[in-house]
């Protein structure tokens, strides 16, 4: 290996080979949370999966969701310290060992544990994949690369599906999680060759209160919001876990102000550009994650789609974002980020909509527009809200802007997950009616606590289990159109923000366009060629 410093001012001469690698690194952690719905049904089988309750799925989800959001601050520190390329490593290959302990999980809580191990691997390496695009292109061609970044985001989101459904058609659960092991070996071995070294030339000491008490928070939070929705928001586990959640969310911004090197510098929120652009790209995550999640039990329960069929109908949405996505930073140049993020919002807005009107006989093809609807408008949401939140920052922080946005990015997914699934949990149980007395006590408590339940338990039903399929289908007809409300409002509230706060132009105090080898010389940052 031929080590030398790099000064060209021009962007790195593999800028866009190197582009290609880091969208497989990225594409392999995205895709494992949207494989995942697709597998929600299987798993929760007690026969052919793992028995999994409502709660234990959306633990499933938010355990390496949390983990993911409460690590990225750090793990873009540790980038920014040790090196982008060795943390992107490192992060691929703790989140091939995960991924293989997953698959061969034997309980729900197994499940679980693997799944924050995963998280750990896909917190360093998302940050790393942004800061080294950070390095390698210069301001002028940033918003492209970001653009496609962006769009192999959304592309992972919307393929997952597709890769999970073929997967379950012909092997067990486990291979939603098998596939990843080669996919990020492959991207070790090509990130090892082709990928340069670099390092902030001052970085942050590791802020470890810091990130104890995020992890804390935002789990007490989560687990507050996930026990409401299955025993009543009065419920003193519920609200327990909600006020202690204040309290040590609040004890963190206290110490996050005092500390000299936070994990989180709250004092960036200061800056409107940059507080409106994480609140976009939140608000709008919360609520298109937490639609996908009720979406999964609807189409493969409701209308009966095996796992193939219904990740079919995301196809729509990788469409709508293989497309704008690149786009994206045209439109942003010729009309700002507030009319093209506030423009996307409004159109991930409609295509929620849409569910409230969706019932069990609506045409398919209605299901496949509202994707596309959503994927036109988050298309056209990320790369603006991005590139915002890297402007805002000097480049040598890369690190810290990309462990923001994909912080609150992965934050807005779990709480979307966790009050949407609430909702949904909530309305459904209220709904159900007395069909369930006829049966075994537990039977009728798996019946109550979700559809999946119901429909595990139909066969103990006897002649009155097609009422109590037709039962549970309507109470969770009723549960998804309230849930769908609650994410179009989410959805707005991203509109208001980004019409209210969101430039009309390139910020004035951006960081001037410099190179990115310029400035690592001038800063004395080190790059490796490989």
């Amino acid at each position: 290996m031929d080590s030398r410093t790099t000064t060209a001012p021009a962007g790195h001469p593999r800028r866009w080979v190197i582009l290609g690698v880091l969208v497989i690194s990225l594409l392999v952690v995205v895709l494992d949370n949207t494989i995942l719905n697709v597998a929600l049904r299987t798993i929760a089988d007690p026969e052919h999966g793992l028995g999994a309750t409502q709660s234990e799925l959306e633990w499933a989800i938010n355990s390496y969701t949390l983990v993911f959001a409460g690590l990225l601050f750090t793990a873009g520190i540790l980038a920014d310290r040790l090196g982008r390329r060795v943390t992107l490593i490192t992060g691929l290959t703790v989140f091939a060992l995960a991924s293989l302990i997953s698959s061969y999980a034997e309980t729900a809580n197994q499940l679980i544990a693997a799944r924050a191990l995963m998280g750990l691997g896909a917190a360093a390496v998302m940050p790393a994949t942004l800061a080294i695009i950070a390095n390698v292109f210069t301001p002028q061609e940033r918003p492209r690369a970001i653009g496609i970044w962006a769009g192999a985001v959304g592309l992972g989101v919307a393929i997952g599906p597709i890769v999970g459904g073929l997967l379950l058609e012909h092997f067990w659960w486990g291979s939603v999680f098998l596939i990843n092991v080669p996919v990020a070996l492959a991207g070790v071995f090509l990130v090892n060759f082709l990928v340069p070294e670099s390092r902030d030339p001052k970085p942050n000491r590791i802020d470890i209160p810091g990130v104890l008490l995020s992890i804390v928070g935002l789990t007490l939070l989560t687990y507050g919001v996930i026990e409401g929705g299955e025993a009543g928001f009065g419920d003193p586990a519920s609200w327990g876990a909600l006020a202690g959640a204040a309290v040590v969310l609040v004890a963190f911004v206290s110490w996050e102000l005092r500390t000299e090197f936070p994990s989180l510098d709250v004092r960036l929120f200061r800056n409107r550009t940059f507080s409106a652009s994480t609140g976009v790209i939140g608000l709008v995550f919360f609520a298109a994650m937490g639609s996908m999640f009720f979406g999964a039990f609807y189409l493969q329960l409701v209308r009966d789609y095996g796992p193939l069929a219904s990740g079919a109908l995301f196809v729509p949405f990788a469409v709508a974002q293989m497309v704008f996505a690149p786009r994206s930073a045209a439109m942003v140049k010729r009309f700002g980020p507030k009319l093209v993020s506030t423009v996307g919002l409004l159109l991930v807005a409609a295509g929620l909509s849409i569910w409230i009107f969706i019932g069990q006989d609506t045409p398919i093809w209605l299901v496949g527009a509202a994707f596309f609807v959503m994927g036109v408008g988050m298309a056209n949401v990320m790369p603006p809200a991005t590139e915002s939140i890297m402007s805002a920052l000097p480049r040598e922080k890369a690190g810290v802007g990309s462990a923001v946005s994909n912080t609150i990015r992965q934050l807005g997914g779990a709480l979307g997950v966790a009050v949407l699934g609430a909702v949904l949990s909530s309305v459904y149980r209220a709904n159900l009616g007395g069909v369930t007395d006829a049966l075994p006590g537990p039977a009728a408590d798996a019946a109550r606590e979700s559809i999946s339940g119901a429909y595990g338990v139909a066969e103990q039903a006897g002649a009155a289990a097609p009422q109590l399929i037709s039962s549970a289908n309507a109470a969770f007809l009723d549960a998804m159109h309230y849930a769908s409300i609650g994410s179009a409002v989410f959805a707005v509230l991203g509109a208001v923000v980004a019409l209210l706060w969101l430039p009309g132009k390139r910020p004035a105090d951006a960081p001037e366009p410099t190179s990115s080898e310029g400035l690592a010389e001038e800063q004395g940052v080190e790059l490796v060629e490989a």
